[in-house]
């Protein structure tokens, strides 16, 4: 699900250089030292070392009844390239095994629909490595391959952990990578600093989400909030019996998806995805229960938030706990892909309007950045 709007020229540059790497004909440097290998067999290029490239063609059922690509088939695309070239790096070194666990994904902005039929290039580099974590940076390019034409769909950052094979519990040091110079490290590290406070930040304001009233009236958060159960099987998970962060993304979008349709009964896309934590890991034989509930509602977008929470099926001791949290945007559209007014949110009570006031305050920030950004690229 995606939001379209106008390609800026600074966009266009990165869709041209994303796509010559994805041709092959940008050199990596010396100090990246990177060798290519493409996958026989019809499988997705690939790239050794601290960069790959995923790509494939997008199917029906990739696809809403609008023919337009789920979010959460991009994001479950974006985490997994991410999860491979992180992989791959941290098991550069001699010692244990291990794979890398997704932590945190930074605001994401879906900046152009994609269609059945069309390409996708997901391209993933390792952009900063701190003693026990690592940040990849993505890009998304659809490609039409009967016009020739491209376009950036989709950008994040994403944050793992490496795991030992061993031990789930124990986290080990990354291999460091060269950068170009001093000033990409610096940047590398404020980037870094700025997701771990955030991270704990995140923690300390986590509730419960309650279920809603029997009977609520339209158009009020109880109407619209859904959740989903599903059991996570072994074709949700890593090698080490761990959900995939992409799967978990994925239904979080579904839910997202389900309320902001609730709300306003049209068709809805999903315009961008607010830091995702990842607080605790899944295990394959765990019951998932993600919940979504409107928070905010401006003129033309609706903000939901998501819970993922996690019990095991087989150990009830364990208790239940918080896995995942999010905010989603969605926007509501016509028969002809245009925005329409989205129906006013229903308050009831002291919690939903606390709710929406933090939703207003990040609207009108998020409004301010992306403002100031259009400013700087004119």
């Amino acid at each position: 699900m995606h939001r379209s709007g106008p390609l800026s020229s600074k966009a266009a540059d990165e869709v041209d250089r994303t796509a010559a790497a994805a041709m092959g004909k940008q050199r990596p440097s010396q100090s990246q030292q990177v060798s290519r290998e493409v996958c026989s067999g019809g499988g997705p290029e690939c790239q050794q070392g601290s960069k790959i490239q995923l790509s494939r063609v997008m199917r029906p059922d990739d696809a809403n009844i609008k023919g337009n690509i789920h979010g959460g088939i991009i994001l479950k695309m974006i985490e997994e390239a991410g999860g491979i070239v992180g992989t791959r790096h941290c098991n550069t070194l001699n010692g244990d095994r291990c794979w890398v666990a997704l932590v945190r994904v930074e605001k994401t902005e879906f900046l152009f629909p994609v269609f059945i039929g069309e390409v996708v290039h997901v391209s993933a580099e390792i952009t900063y490595t701190s003693k026990h974590s690592l940040e990849v940076q993505v890009k998304v390019v659809a490609e039409n391959i009967l016009t020739g034409t491209k376009k950036l769909a989709n950008k994040a950052a994403l944050w793992y952990v490496p795991c030992s094979l061993q031990n789930a519990d124990k986290i080990l040091e990354v291999p460091p990578i060269t950068y170009a110079n001093a000033e990409r490290e610096e940047e590398g590290r404020k980037r870094y600093e700025a997701q771990k406070i955030e991270r704990h930040e995140t923690k300390a304001r986590l509730e419960e989400a309650m279920p809603p009233p029997p009977n609520p009236e339209r158009h009020t958060v109880g109407f619209s909030q859904s959740s989903l159960i599903h059991l996570v099987g072994p074709s949700d998970c890593t090698i080490d019996d761990y959900v995939y962060g992409g799967v978990t993304m994925k239904l979080m979008d579904e839910v997202a998806g389900i309320v902001s349709a609730r709300h306003c009964n049209t068709n809805i896309v999903t315009a961008s995805v607010d830091a995702i934590n990842f607080h605790r890991k899944i295990r394959k034989g765990c019951v998932v229960t993600v919940t979504g509930r409107l928070t905010f509602v401006s003129n033309k977008s609706m903000e939901i938030e998501v819970l993922v929470d996690a019990a095991s099926l087989v150990n009830e001791e364990k208790g239940r706990y918080r896995a995942v949290s999010a905010f989603f945007t969605f926007i509501s559209l016509d028969k002809d892909n245009k925005p329409l007014p989205v129906p006013p949110l229903k308050i009831e009570g002291e919690d939903e309007q606390r709710r929406f006031e933090e939703g207003k305050a990040r609207y009108l920030q998020n409004k301010a950045k992306r403002l100031a950004d259009k400013e700087r690229q004119q």
